[in-house]
Formats: C-alpha cells, sequence, structure tokens
C-alpha cells in the first residue's frame, strides 16, 4: 500500500509524538470504506495516527495512543489530539475532556469524543461538530466539505526503540544548518526558565560539550539552594572550538524560589519574552527594570524576542516539587501564553528519577509515569515533555546521552518554526483584511 501523506506530513507528525515511523495498517480505497474493514484492520492496534481526505484538497485527522476496539464506550487519553494541515504546516487540536478522547464504536471509522467522525456509519463521510471535547474551526479544518475521498490509519512505530532515532551526526548536522524561516532573524531565541537547581546552565553546557567534542562548562552551574545564576544570559553554541555560532542561542534566567522577593518577577520574565532586556541584566527581585533605566530596550526587533520558551524541571524531584513553585510555573505560562510563544518542557536528571533509564539510558522512552506527573504539574501536554541527561560528573562524552541532548534541540527549534509560521500567518490575514 502506498501513503497519501507526504514525508512532509508524515515528519510533521512524527515531530508531535517524538516518534519517527509510521507503518500503514488501514487504507479505505484499499481495504473498504466502512466500520467493520477499519475495525479488522486497526482494533488492539495503538498508537495510531488517523487521517482524512476531501475532495477540497484538504487533510486531517486524529491521534490516539488508545488502542481502538468496538465496546461502544469512551476511553480516556490526554495525549489525543485532532490535526489539519495548511500546507506544510500542522494544527493542532489537543483534546480538553481527557476521559472523552476517544469512543469505540462498531459501525463508524476513528472516533474522536464526538467532535470527528471518520467512516460516520460505514460511509466514505466525516461528522464533524466542534466545541465538545476538541476546539477547533471546522472551515479550516475540512473546509467543511465532509466526504471522503481517502481515509488512512497509520501505527506509530518506533516510540521505543531509541536506536531508530536519527544517528548523532544527523542531528547535529540539522541544527547547525538550520535557517529560521523568518529572514530578519538569524538566531532562534529560546528562553529556559525553572526552579533553582534543575540544570538550566548545565543544560547549555552539555550542548556546547556536545558540539566541541568533550566535556566542558562555560555557564555558572552547580548545587546551590540560591540560583547561581543572578543574570540574564544569552549563550551562543559553536560547531566545534573556532566555528561559526549555531543559529541557536539559549537564554538563561534566574531560577524560581518559593519565598516572596526571591527569584525573577514575573514582570522580568515579560520583558525578557518582548526582547526589552539586555544580555548580563542583573535581575532585582525587588522589582523589574523599569522602560526608562538604562538599557531597557524600548524598540526591540523580532531577533531581540524569544521564539520560544521552556520549562526545565528536575525529573527525580517533581513529586516534592512545592504548590509555591507550582503557581509560579502556571503564571509565567500564562503570560507566555498570552503571547502566543510555543513551550516545551525539558526533564532533567530521568537517570536520577527511573532506574530502568539508570539501568540504560537508550529506556528513556519507555517510562511515562514522570512525563505524566510533570504534565499534570506544569499543565504541558505530554508530545511537548523532552527527556534529557545534562553532563555532570562525567569526564567524556557518551553518544546515547548526545542523541537525547540534539534531540531536545532539535524540538525547539521546530517549535521555533511554529512560532514563525504563526507570525507570517498572522501578517498575511491582515494583509488580505481577513
Amino acid at each position: 500500500m502506498n501513503s497519501k501523506l507526504t514525508t512532509n506530513q508524515q515528519e510533521e507528525i512524527c515531530s508531535q509524538l517524538r516518534n519517527f515511523k509510521l507503518k500503514l495498517i488501514y487504507k479505505a480505497s484499499i481495504h473498504g470504506f466502512t466500520g467493520a474493514a477499519f475495525h479488522q484492520h486497526c482494533d488492539n492496534k495503538s498508537p495510531t495516527v488517523s487521517v482524512g481526505y476531501n475532495n477540497s484538497g484538504y487533510v486531517f485527522g486524529g491521534y490516539t495512543r488508545q488502542p481502538f476496539s468496538q465496546s461502544g464506550q469512551f476511553v480516556y487519553d490526554c495525549e489525543a489530539f485532532l490535526f489539519s494541515f495548511r500546507g506544510r504546516m500542522l494544527n493542532k487540536y489537543p483534546c480538553i475532556n481527557a476521559p472523552y478522547a476517544v469512543r469505540m464504536i462498531n459501525n463508524c471509522g476513528p472516533y474522536f469524543g464526538e467532535d470527528l467522525i471518520l467512516l460516520n456509519g460505514s460511509q466514505p463521510v466525516v461528522h464533524s461538530s466542534p466545541g465538545k471535547y476538541y476546539n477547533f474551526n471546522a472551515r479550516q479544518m475540512h473546509s467543511n466539505d465532509l466526504n471522503l475521498t481517502e481515509c488512512e490509519v497509520y501505527q506509530v512505530e518506533g516510540k521505543y526503540d531509541f536506536d531508530e532515532r536519527l544517528n548523532k551526526t544527523e542531528l547535529m548536522e540539522s541544527i547547525q544548518f538550520y535557517k529560521p524561516l523568518n529572514n530578519s532573524v538569524t538566531q532562534a531565541r529560546v528562553l529556559l526558565v525553572g526552579p533553582v537547581g534543575v540544570g538550566k546552565s548545565s543544560f547549555f553546557n552539555s550542548i556546547n560539550s556536545v558540539f566541541r567534542g568533550h566535556v566542558t562548562s562555560q555557564a555558572i552551574s552547580g548545587s546551590s539552594s540560591t540560583s547561581l545564576t543572578t543574570q540574564f544570559r544569552t549563550f551562543s553554541v559553536k560547531a566545534g572550538r573556532e566555528g561559526k555560532p549555531l543559529p541557536l542561542v539559549l537564554c538563561d534566567t534566574m531560577g524560581l524560589e518559593e519565598n516572596v522577593g526571591a527569584g525573577p518577577v514575573i514582570d522580568d520574565i515579560s520583558n525578557i519574552l518582548k526582547g526589552h532586556l539586555p544580555d548580563r541584566y542583573q535581575f532585582n527581585p525587588s522589582g523589574p527594570l523599569q522602560s526608562e533605566a538604562h538599557g531597557f530596550c524600548k524598540s526591540p526587533d523580532l531577533k531581540d524576542k524569544i521564539h520560544c520558551v521552556t520549562y526545565v524541571l528536575d525529573a527525580s524531584k517533581i513529586s516534592i516539587m512545592s504548590t509555591k513553585i507550582e503557581e509560579k510555573l502556571k503564571a509565567i505560562r500564562r503570560t507566555v501564553n498570552l503571547m502566543g510563544i510555543p513551550q516545551l518542557l525539558l526533564l532533567t536528571k530521568i537517570d536520577e528519577a527511573c532506574a530502568l533509564v539508570r539501568e540504560d539510558i537508550r529506556n528513556v522512552y519507555r517510562s511515562s509515569y514522570i512525563k505524566e506527573l510533570a504534565a499534570a504539574r506544569v499543565g504541558v501536554p505530554l508530545s511537548c515533555i523532552i527527556p534529557v541527561k545534562n553532563y555532570s560528573e562525567e569526564l567524556e562524552l557518551d553518544t546515547n546521552t548526545d542523541i537525547l541532548l540534539l534531540s531536545a534541540v532539535v524540538q525547539m527549534i521546530r517549535f521555533v518554526d511554529n512560532f514563525f509560521d504563526d507570525i507570517s500567518g498572522q501578517l498575511s490575514s491582515l494583509t488580505t483584511g481577513k
């Protein structure tokens, strides 16, 4: 069977899942446009990506990690989402009520909540009723063309197969030769935010080590009850000791602390996001930098702003993270949401959190408990959580550790491109007056 999804579309879907392989298991034009044919080929298989195609050229569908069945019941899935493509860009619509993410009906195809049903009533048609368990714009998703020309279901493979991921050299090259989608920006700017001691500075040092070819330490890092980072710092990684700077800047902030009046204030974070604060700005917990102060950038360009926010948490301490820190993270998340900046969550010290990973780091994708706990505490989707292990006491590099670190950076720049895509879409709408 030949896949109707393009290579670019498959890559976009896989980037959301942190998986790198889709296996076509059902194709309606071959197996039949019926619920019976769908269930014959797809029941008890998971995770899956279901895709519908219509005469208007729209491509849309949904993902679930739950296996299909014919029980007639709704099934819980906090990772389920619907999607559609606008050109090469994937638009994602997460489930807003996880207990009703997927329903298992025998006379239909893939059944997401009560919002999107492919092969409704064993016919090549779509049922579309957004707003109950998934929020999406029907016109943007499928142009209200509900007649299917094709329906496919793919089983997601490779999630637990570490060796099937891109190799280290390919990952390094994809970062080194990355070009931001916006021509006015030469380096993607990613802000690292998290509590004291979680490894924000160590993450930069680890990425720097991978590209230097040996373990090194440039940013101040270590163990302390208060933040060792007291300034806003922007770090650019070089491709080798005398190489050119990579098209990525990692921005480090003062660590969040429980006490009132300690750590960065929310207005400082907002100013960083907007590009107002200069490198080496000294944080003052008693108040943010004022717009009239020396060094405050009143008219920042897009290249000065933050293009992706990455929260950093210690995987071994998520279960005991204080409510005050959790509240500070959620306050920052609300601010970032209002600005439309994409967000990721970086889980460090995964080897300390999970004995399976400590035994062999290649087991990292077999451990889901920590990711699910982190998603609940911070409020980010599981597909936006990235596990890594920083270099701390090691003297030599390890290829598997490098692959995890580089994969995190690749995911960051993908989210940066999503940010630039959104900006481009907004400008296009303003130009056309829509």
